[in-house]
């Protein structure tokens, strides 16, 4: 058997995982690859080694979105398999049951941009409605696919189907599903050993799950644990959503869901300063005095967002800015449009779709940023009270927070 990793690699780099579960359940194994790698050769490969039944197993929020009812209101299969109506790609396809027809359909379901009126129905795919809580709300194939999609960063669409015999007839068991993931190079793992990596990573954070919190939500946890600080214990959970590339951290201290505001920090990454001290901005003493303030509440959260150096430009267009600063006497904001970058090129929506998870939904935010107070009041949480959260300026960094104050709209006070 291979690990967990080992899988979600293979589906991040368009391979192919076989999944098997329970003895005492359906006992066989399943072909999973994320959907919207679903080249015409793939799936072919499936229809060579599958019984040929092509499901694509995909979320609740996809489903509504693009209006798959149910295959029968009362569900009688002996696993509650949730069948939606079958559908075929409309564009560019033929009679939908070849490779290359089944692939653009399959593909089309992992596509953010595809619309109802795209999908012809019935047709000669099957959609699958995975639970929201994922194999540890169900042990089946259909959510294996879907967490492991997700956890490779990809849609969460998967493209699954039971592998039968050469000559099929039969289902495919346990040491001739080994032969055949040796063979092909296929990572193979158990639904027991994902729920297991589940139970393991999340502790007593709630399952790692795509977040049903609000329609439309993608964020989705991966990894938790507890991390012990210079101001006291925090519960460390990364999150990431897909297609977003990187991973973002959310350190929370106490039982945020039970309190009537807990303070909550949105902290931009700032490598130059968080880590290296820089003296040209502010982030550092931000970042350290917002966890001091949550130590000392006994609660709170501060989210680490990633991709945010430099107000969203980068690392390296922000040290270019710098020398526009230094050497040609630019501030911050003329310096990025000198670049022809944004002045603030940040997102907060991660940030919101975080703190939803967390059962957050009224705040005391930690911020002089009046994007921020409009991000989360905009996304439908409440900004009970905004707390200034300023440092002592310095010789380096008074012309960049007067920029801040002057022109961006930052709230800052103790410049004089």
């Amino acid at each position: 058997m291979s690990t967990i990793s080992d899988a979600v690699t293979a589906l991040a780099n368009k391979g192919m995982v076989l999944v098997v579960d329970d003895e005492d359940r359906e006992n066989e194994g399943d072909l999973i690859m994320a959907a919207e790698y679903a080249s015409t050769d793939a799936v072919a490969f499936f229809l060579e080694h599958t019984s040929g039944f092509l499901c694509v197993a995909i979320d609740e929020a996809r489903a509504d979105k693009l209006g798959l009812d149910l295959m029968v209101p009362d569900n009688t299969e002996a696993h509650k398999t949730a069948f939606l109506v079958s559908v075929d790609y409309r564009h560019g396809t033929t009679t939908g049951i070849s490779a290359g027809d089944r692939g653009a359909t399959i593909r089309a379901l992992a596509d953010p941009a595809l619309q109802p009126a795209d999908l012809a129905r019935p047709g000669h795919v099957m959609p699958l409605l995975a639970k929201p809580g994922g194999v540890l709300e169900r042990p089946g194939h259909t959510e294996a696919g879907v967490d492991l999609c997700r956890m490779a960063g990809l849609s969460g669409a998967a493209l699954l189907c039971e592998i039968v015999t050469p000559d099929r007839r039969e289902m495919m068991r346990r040491d001739e599903l080994e032969n055949l993931a040796a063979q092909h190079s296929i990572p193979m793992i158990s639904i027991a050993d994902l729920r297991a990596w589940h139970s393991r990573t999340e502790g007593t954070v709630t399952p790692l799950r795509h977040n049903a919190a609000r329609p439309g939500n993608t964020v989705l946890r991966s990894g938790r644990s507890t991390l012990p600080t210079e101001v006291g214990t925090f519960d460390a959970v990364a999150y990431h959503a897909p297609g977003d590339g990187v991973e973002h951290l959310a350190l929370v201290m106490g039982d945020v869901a039970a309190g009537d505001a807990p303070l909550v920090r949105l902290h931009s990454e700032c490598i130059t300063g968080d880590l290296a001290g820089s003296l040209r901005c502010d982030c550092g003493p931000q970042f350290r005095s917002a966890l001091s303030a949550i130590a000392e509440a006994g609660a709170g959260v501060l989210i680490y967002l990633r991709g945010h150096e430099g107000r969203g430009i980068g690392l390296g267009h922000k040290l270019r800015a710098y020398e526009l600063q230094q050497h040609e006497g630019l501030d911050t904001v003329d310096a990025n449009v000198s670049l022809g970058l944004p002045v603030d090129g940040r997102d907060y929506r991660v940030a919101c779709e975080i703190l939803d998870d967390l059962g957050v939904g009224r705040v005391r935010l930690m911020t002089n940023n009046p994007d921020k107070v409009g991000a989360l009041i905009d996304h439908g949480i409440t900004v009970a009270e905004q707390i200034p959260h300023e440092s002592s300026p310095t010789a380096y960094n008074r012309s960049y927070l007067t920029t801040k104050r002057d022109r961006m709209g930052h709230t800052l006070q103790r410049l004089g």
